[in-house]
């Protein structure tokens, strides 16, 4: 096959990256420009970036005062004219769906879409957007429906896009699983590692349960702190939690925490996004990472929680039960969700006592976490590469091409 020219379309890359699909995008394009036979170009917001093949468009002035969705739609349409002349276009989130779908208009090429997340699957947005959301709506089934093709990160994720649109051909959707660098991610337990534990007030010697998400409705934070109060007192709460999706979502955060702190020592919340590093050192040390989630295509922080030996607690919702293994890498907590698209558990009480279980079970039992840590760092290794990634990847391109 001669040399490729595929546009990648994102509003996250480096350095503005905030969540799984961001952290995609950039590992993709490293494993597709190392191939050798792609030429990957990287369109994405954020203003200008200094990477050779890789340009940023700033948000538009004219509609700085508009609604989010409509400013988003500006971007995309600042990328389009710049598309033309690739062999294909690829489209990561609704945020850079319509740049594709209309460059492949333009141009008469193929268009790729990366599910990551779905519109249907967050009815919860519309009180944040209001209008914006359904304009978010709209830009992604227009452009599901128009894809050449659509890379689901997990098989959960293909069904929630064949239930969501159900006018898309079952054949146009591929299921390429997200990825780790497990060089990147791996245990750290050195004198410098140990430093950051103390200067974020985290005692090594006590066992711990570790959160790393956004504060959003479907990471399900709320749950895991209710849960946490059934923890043992020497067991320490560690969250990387910030970036809340709304002012209620945070009060509601705050007072959970405050309220835990008025009884227990040892929960720590840090609010700011940290370097690499400081995550790694606190995974490290950890006893089991819990991911409560309600909503998760897949699940990097997982993959990046095994990577670095830890056991993970997580429910079996999504791509979860596809990364987390029941009783050899971790626990999965049974969950009933309401039928509404929020994901939320039918019994939240239920939900809440189950996660508490685990996580005891997980703390009580050091060993047997520590065996299905190691058992997590092979899997992440063996199963979740990123050039095998890139090469499935560029499998979906060559059927969209034919």
């Amino acid at each position: 096959m001669h040399e490729v020219r595929v546009d990648i379309l994102s509003k996250e890359y480096p350095p503005h990256v905030y969540g799984g699909a961001g952290v995609h995008v950039a590992e993709l394009v490293r494993a597709l420009r190392a191939r050798g036979d792609i030429d990957a170009r990287v369109r994405c917001f954020g203003g200008p970036r200094d990477e050779v093949g890789t340009t940023g468009y700033a948000d538009l002035p004219q509609l700085s005062s508009a609604n989010a969705a409509i400013a988003t739609l500006g971007v995309d349409l600042a990328m389009v004219d710049d598309c033309v002349g690739a062999d294909l276009v690829h489209s990561h989130t609704w945020y850079a769906n319509m740049a594709g779908h209309l460059a492949s208009l333009l141009a008469g090429v193929p268009h790729v879409v990366s599910a990551h997340s779905l519109e249907p699957m967050r009815p919860w947005k519309a009180e944040q957007l209001g209008g914006g959301y359904a304009v978010s709506s709209w830009a992604e089934r227009t452009a599901y429906e128009g894809a050449a093709a659509v890379v689901a990160v997990s098989a959960g994720m293909r069904l929630d896009v064949l239930n969501s649109y159900p006018g898309i051909d079952p054949a146009r959707v591929h299921v390429v699983h997200n990825g780790v660098d497990s060089q990147l991610w791996q245990r750290d337990s050195s004198a410098r590692a140990l430093e950051v534990l103390r200067g974020h007030g985290v005692d090594p010697a006590r066992p711990s349960v570790v959160f790393v998400g956004r504060i959003t409705r479907q990471k399900g934070l709320p749950y895991l702190l209710r849960a946490a109060a059934r923890l043992q007192p020497e067991v320490q709460l560690v969250l990387c939690a910030g970036a809340p999706d709304t002012p209620q979502m945070l009060t509601e955060v705050e007072s959970l925490i405050a309220e835990l702190q008025q009884h227990r020592t040892g929960v720590v919340w840090i609010t700011e996004m940290l370097p690499r590093a400081e995550v790694i050192a606190l995974l490290s040390a950890a006893t089991v990472f819990a991911c409560p989630s309600v909503y998760e295509p897949l699940g990097i922080v997982n993959l990046e929680a095994m990577a670095c030996e830890l056991a993970v607690v997580a429910t079996a919702t999504g791509g979860i039960p596809e990364v987390v293994v029941d009783g050899e890498t971790g626990w999965l907590v049974p969950i009933e969700q309401v039928a509404d698209g929020s994901g939320a558990p039918a019994d939240p009480e239920r939900f809440v006592t189950d996660l508490a279980l685990a996580l005891n079970q997980a703390v009580s039992d050091p060993e047997r976490a520590r065996r299905f840590g190691e058992a997590g760092r092979r899997r992440a290794v063996e199963s979740f590469s990123w050039s095998s990634i890139g090469d499935q990847t560029v499998d979906v391109y060559e059927s969209a091409l034919r």
